[in-house]
């Protein structure tokens, strides 16, 4: 039995999406991805990737700040948020950097910066090695560069509840009726505003949003990707919160050892997303890693290719 079940809308369920006004539909292959876009032309482009179960939302506040500077593009990822036609394929690392550099391709842009958070930092590592992304530099919040915690039960778990078609609708339906949201977030260690949690209340809700995460932790394999980290030929910073319960901050400095040019930051506040809590604290990290590669002026500067 398969699952069928159509993902919310921009002008449904998205009319109070945080940047409403920054998001379009993108056609990339055979996925409609939604984008958000903002900052000058001309500049160099920063691109954002979400994590397992979020969507551009993650980055409401972080956005504005780096667009004063960069051309800012992120995007939710298959089988998240308003992007639709996710295969089970896309759903693995190496099919979502896949889709990602078909989305890069076609928005005809070259990232200056990667910045991605959790299993987003893993995608934007993927797409580097495999040749379809070339940044100057990518930096990484909460780096899920190993199997999160309980792994050994909850990826076969994963598995058998994504096979399940009824699963998505179920979670979906008693989202509507209780308060799974801020349990979730209760989890991540992180104190968001209410315009966050009201984002992943709505996405709790969407089966197709459910299935689509629910698929990418039953289809993700990192030992691949670990094992290629010291090929990599990009700099690298990696910025963990000493509090995160979801990925500890030794992952980070564990993959740090494996990557060849690569820094670790330790945070003392702010949880798995510590760059929504606190996000002017989050930019000014970026900021600060970017400018030995960027400069202090980044929309100044030009890539050396």
């Amino acid at each position: 039995m398969s699952f069928s079940a159509a993902p919310p809308t921009l002008d449904a369920e998205g009319r109070a999406w945080p940047l409403r006004e920054a998001s379009r539909m993108v056609r990339a292959g055979a996925l409609d991805w939604h984008v958000q876009e903002l900052g000058p032309e001309g500049a160099p482009v920063a691109l954002l990737v979400h994590g397992t179960g979020a969507a551009t939302h993650s980055f409401r506040g972080l956005m504005p700040i780096l667009a004063q500077d960069w051309r800012v593009i992120a995007m939710d990822l298959p089988g998240h948020g308003f992007t639709r036609g996710a295969t089970d394929d896309d759903l693995t690392l190496p099919g979502m950097a896949r889709a990602l550099c078909g989305l890069i391709r076609q928005l005809g842009i070259e990232p200056a910066l990667a910045v991605g958070h959790s299993a987003g930092v893993a995608v934007l590592l993927q797409s580097t090695l495999d040749g379809g992304l070339r940044p100057c530099r990518i930096i990484g919040f909460n780096a899920a560069l190993e199997p999160i915690r309980g792994n050994a039960l909850l990826s076969p778990l994963a598995r058998l509840l994504f096979s399940n078609p009824l699963t998505a609708r179920v979670v979906s339906f008693q989202a509507r009726f209780g308060n799974m949201a801020d349990h979730l977030l209760k989890a991540t260690g992180s104190s968001i505003d209410p315009t966050g949690r009201e984002s992943y209340a709505m996405l709790l809700r969407q089966p197709a949003h459910i299935h689509g995460a629910l698929g990418m932790m039953a289809n993700w394999r990192l030992e691949p990707l670990i094992a290629r980290l010291g090929q990599l030929k990009v700099p690298v910073t990696l910025i963990a919160a000493a509090d995160d319960p979801m990925v500890p901050a030794r992952v980070s400095r564990q993959a740090a050892a494996l990557i060849p040019d690569c820094t670790v930051e330790i945070v003392g506040h702010g949880g798995h997303l510590v760059h929504e809590a606190d996000p002017a604290l989050a930019a000014e990290l970026i900021r600060r890693s970017a400018e030995a590669d960027c400069g202090q002026h980044p929309a100044r500067r030009s890539v050396a290719r």
